[in-house]
């Protein structure tokens, strides 16, 4: 595979800053990018499964209340008002 080439403005003190701290930290600044990147969109799909997993969760819910297996808010309220009470 061929390295391709990515070009990007930056304000001059923020370049000499970052250039300075990859030094500092021993590695060439395109190897601190290179892992920036990788977080990024480890981050980005991370992000994606977690939303279609609470979607998910969203549908089971919904399709369990249509189908008259879910209870009211109201009707959860008063079971815990229940518990609360029987524990005082």
């Amino acid at each position: 595979m061929k390295d391709a080439v990515f070009t990007m403005k930056l304000e001059p003190d923020l370049r000499a800053e970052f250039m300075a701290a990859a030094e500092a930290s021993h590695r060439p600044a395109s190897q601190v990018v290179r892992e920036f990147m990788r977080a990024f969109v480890q981050q980005q799909q991370a992000q994606r499964e977690h939303d279609a997993f609470l979607e998910r969760k969203v549908e089971v819910a919904r399709a369990s209340m249509q189908g008259g297996l879910g209870r009211s808010n109201e009707e959860v309220e008063a079971a815990f008002a229940g518990r609360r009470a029987a524990h005082s």
